[in-house]
């Protein structure tokens, strides 16, 4: 299954807004250094969906702030 993401990093909160249809928006308090913002943005997403992390993998965007991630089974 595909989740569509946009990041918004260095925003000071963290926080998970659906828009429906797998889109999302999530807020990160990390700076987009060393994978550091996509690392949060999958543990705090992966929260909201009631998955474990290592069942999310980005599939595009890795140094993007629109991503793509695929939920593994």
């Amino acid at each position: 299954m595909k989740v569509y993401v946009k990041v918004k990093v260095n925003s000071g909160m963290q926080k998970v807004e659906s828009f429906g249809d797998w889109r999302y928006l999530v807020y990160v308090k990390s700076p987009p250094e060393n994978g550091r913002a996509n690392l949060e943005m999958v543990n705090l997403l992966a929260k909201h969906l009631g998955v474990p992390p290592l069942k999310l993998k980005i599939k595009t965007g890795f140094s993007n702030s629109n991503k793509i991630l695929e939920i593994i089974n």
